[in-house]
């Protein structure tokens, strides 16, 4: 169960094992509260090891945000992506 005054509300990473290139990869998805109560959705992408990229998006509510969420993880399961 989250902590009542966590910031971070939900958080998902998935990971993806490339035998032709021999690298792993991995995409986190993370829905926070920011200190002034705006929900974002930070989606953190790349190799396995390496720092990867990352791209925040603000939502008005969190039921928006967790759903974009579970967008975002059906298009990378799609691609290969198991959750870990």
């Amino acid at each position: 169960m989250p902590e009542v005054h966590s910031p971070v509300r939900h958080h998902l990473v998935l990971y993806r094992r490339d035998p032709e290139q021999g690298r792993a990869k991995f995409f986190s998805l993370m829905i926070e509260r920011d200190l002034f109560g705006t929900i974002r959705l930070v989606r953190h992408w790349g190799f396995v090891g390496a720092k990867g990229q990352e791209k925040v998006e603000i939502f008005p509510n969190e039921a928006k945000a967790a759903d974009a969420l579970e967008r975002w993880a059906d298009i990378q399961r799609q691609k290969g992506f198991a959750d870990l």
